[in-house]
């Protein structure tokens, strides 16, 4: 079973320090812009916000709530995946996962958006770990090293916090668990607009021009994610009583994964439902017991 608790501590206090960066590289920038390093503003680190600003409290609470939101969503991946990620040591795992995601959010963002490079100068994603900035190598150069940073942290933190004793279950019901919640915060926001939009206001759900593509997808989250995620959370359910969760894991993953919004949730779907499908090893020693 994930360690949750531990990656979620390990996860906000990460988010809190980058905080803590972000307002001085942010203060030192808004001084001085021509003293301050130009390939910085495309690591994620850098919101580009003032001292003074810091004082309005509803400015800092939506900071806190980024930032804090983004470490929270890393560790509680990052307890998941924990096991089966690569690595000796838990800053290495850090690194991988965080890699991991960069690449996610550079595909989801290429995915998403019609004409890519063309489309727009600078696209900016936030997947969980940060913004993705696509503006110049420099910048994409920069925002792999924040990111890079950001998972060697979590892991540095997660081995400073303590572990649980926690029971075995089945390989991969964690990775469905963050799969159907992630999945379901995803989806419940395109939906919104999109009864707000399409059937309140009567708008059409695709407007002609360049977004088109972006239109289709956001309108096949509302369609396709629903019933992905509808099988991921089966599929969890299924490893709740010891089965495989394999055909529904993959099934409801490809479905999410196809919208390019619901990417992550879809991706992990499918390693879980992988990892379901496996049957748990039978220890020697239990074996040499009952003979």
């Amino acid at each position: 079973m994930a360690d949750f608790d531990r990656g979620i501590k390990a996860g906000v206090v990460t988010g809190i320090i980058y905080l803590v960066i972000s307002a001085i590289l942010g203060a030192i920038y808004q001084n001085n812009p021509l003293s301050f390093p130009h390939f910085i503003l495309g690591t994620g680190l850098t919101p580009l916000f003032t001292w003074r600003s810091l004082t309005d409290p509803s400015f800092v609470i939506s900071l806190l709530i980024q930032y804090i939101g983004r470490g929270i969503a890393f560790g509680v991946v990052f307890a998941a995946l924990y096991n089966f990620l690569p690595g000796t040591t838990s800053v290495k795992k850090g690194v991988v996962l965080s890699a991991f995601l960069y690449i996610i959010a550079l595909v989801g963002a290429i995915y998403t958006t019609p004409g890519w490079p063309t489309y727009r100068t600078i696209i900016d994603g936030i997947y969980y770990i940060g913004t993705l900035n696509l503006s110049s190598l420099s910048l994409a150069l920069a925002g792999i090293i924040s990111a890079l940073v950001f998972g060697a942290l979590t892991g540095f933190l997660w081995d400073r916090f303590r572990g649980k004793e926690l029971a075995e279950e089945r390989k991969g019901r964690s990775i469905l668990l963050v799969s159907f919640i992630l999945g379901g915060v995803i989806w419940i926001l395109p939906t919104v607009a999109f009864l707000i939009g399409v059937v309140i206001r009567g708008a059409p759900a695709i407007q002609p021009g360049s977004s088109w593509w972006f239109d289709l997808l956001m309108t096949s989250v509302v369609f396709l994610g629903l019933p992905g995620w509808v099988l991921a959370r089966a599929a969890w359910r299924k490893t709740k009583r010891g089965e495989s969760g394999l055909k529904l894991g993959v099934a409801g993953g490809v479905m999410m994964a196809l919208t390019g919004i619901m990417l992550l949730p879809g991706l992990l779907a499918i390693i879980g439902g992988v990892f379901s499908g496996r049957e748990p090893a039978i220890e020697s020693g239990t074996a040499e017991i009952e003979q």
